[in-house]
């Protein structure tokens, strides 16, 4: 890794329902960002793996994970994996994952793990330009791990009916991560996935979602789209199994839609 000099910025994919293209878009949102020109570390705190397999790590070959940052203090430097993706990295997830709630939940620290291991690694801060981290479709742990160590929460919402029940118990998450562990984090974006224009439905969930939320949701849509949900069963991000499709030009608007706001948000 050649050493430059960046301000990283931390952002955490969370959502507690599942479905809803959380990992999707983990992946997606890093491969974009790293194609523009961004220097990327995308760490899977999820303990199914999916956005490590998505980005084609087998299992074989993650002998260091996030497990390891989180009990065992290892470094994230030393535990990224190289990725088929010119300038992003990768820290995968193992099923150890399981067992950190248990092995962690009696120290002090435990909410505050992984916030230590990003911040204090100056070596990290030289290298990356952005942090992404793809959370469990749950408010446990390691959500609240990854809320504490992040600048500002990205949240994938799906154009269905209970979108905006669900967006109300993460949004009220967030604001007590703001007022117990991390006084820094703000809404990064709320971005809408798996629409279909076809669906009434569809349509009248993002006009509900754009009042409730305003300007905090993306202007980008991504697209329900075949291409994207074949990509993660070749190990491959949408945007190198087919770069033209819908939904890898809709994830490359939202980088941009990203980078935009970060600036915004660092300058505040």
């Amino acid at each position: 890794m050649t050493v430059m000099q960046y301000k990283t910025r931390i952002i955490t994919i969370a959502n507690q329902k599942g479905g809803v293209g959380k990992t999707t878009t983990a992946i997606n949102l890093a491969t974009a960002l790293a194609a523009i020109g961004e220097r990327v570390l995308l760490i899977d705190l999820d303990p199914q793996g999916n956005a490590s397999t998505g980005l084609g790590i087998d299992r074989r070959n993650r002998s260091l994970s996030s497990y390891d940052i989180l009990v065992d203090g290892t470094g994230a430097i030393e535990t990224a994996v190289e990725t088929a993706v010119p300038n992003l990295y990768l820290v995968p997830a193992t099923l150890d994952l399981l067992g950190v709630e248990m092995e962690i939940s009696g120290r002090d620290d435990r909410t505050r793990r992984l916030r230590r291991a990003l911040r204090e690694d100056r070596r990290l801060q030289e290298v990356f330009s952005y942090v992404l981290i793809d959370c469990p479709p749950s408010l446990n742990l390691l959500t609240l791990n990854a809320m504490a160590a992040a600048d500002s929460v990205l949240v994938p919402l799906q154009c269905e009916f209970f979108a905006l029940e669900g967006l109300s118990q993460l949004l009220h998450t967030v604001e007590q991560v703001r007022r117990t562990l991390n006084p820094a984090l703000a809404i990064q974006g709320i971005v809408l996935t798996m629409f279909d224009g076809r669906n009434n439905l569809a349509t009248q969930v993002v006009e509900d979602v754009r009042s409730f939320m305003g300007e905090k949701v993306y202007r980008t849509i991504i697209p329900r789209n075949v291409r994207i949900s074949e990509a993660p069963s070749h190990g491959k991000p949408a945007l190198l199994y087919d770069l033209k499709c819908a939904g890898s030009q809709a994830y490359l608007q939202l980088a941009s839609e990203v980078i935009q706001r970060e600036r915004q948000l660092a300058a505040a």
